[in-house]
């Protein structure tokens, strides 16, 4: 950045997702922003499928519940909905408990990286059609 010559914004990675254009920069193409919210997508889903693992692994292990009751748990637990059956050890209640929090986390996380593209696009076009003025 100190020798003077411009930064080019080519080179930045392609999967970045926190990567959007810049303010004097043309919106994208629906296509290109369709494909970033593939990708947005994308990264909400995976980010939710580990954060279930995590809970079904958890709710086997410290409460050994069979497959299906954990994933349900951990689903429940997941949408914000709570546990669907009691908790028996101490070590359940902790994983439940950190679980809770680590879930609503993660729910905030995967959402914004649904949400962010949508939002830059909807004021990237506002200030796009005030003509790009400076402040």
């Amino acid at each position: 950045m100190g020798t003077g010559t411009p930064r080019n914004r080519a080179s930045a990675p392609t999967f970045a997702l926190t990567h959007f254009e810049h303010r004097r920069e043309p919106v994208i193409s629906r296509r290109r922003f369709l494909h970033r919210m593939v990708k947005a997508f994308a990264l909400w889903f995976a980010l939710t499928v580990i954060g279930l693992a995590i809970g079904i692994a958890g709710y086997a292990f410290f409460e050994n519940m069979s497959f299906v009751d954990a994933y349900a748990n951990a689903a429940m637990i997941l949408s914000g909905m709570g546990p669907l059956s009691a908790l028996n050890t101490t070590g359940g209640k902790v994983f439940a408990g950190s679980y809770a929090i680590f879930s609503g986390l993660v729910i905030v996380i995967a959402t914004s990286f649904v949400l962010a593209p949508i939002f830059h696009r909807v004021l990237h076009r506002f200030h796009v059609e005030q003509g790009g003025q400076d402040d």
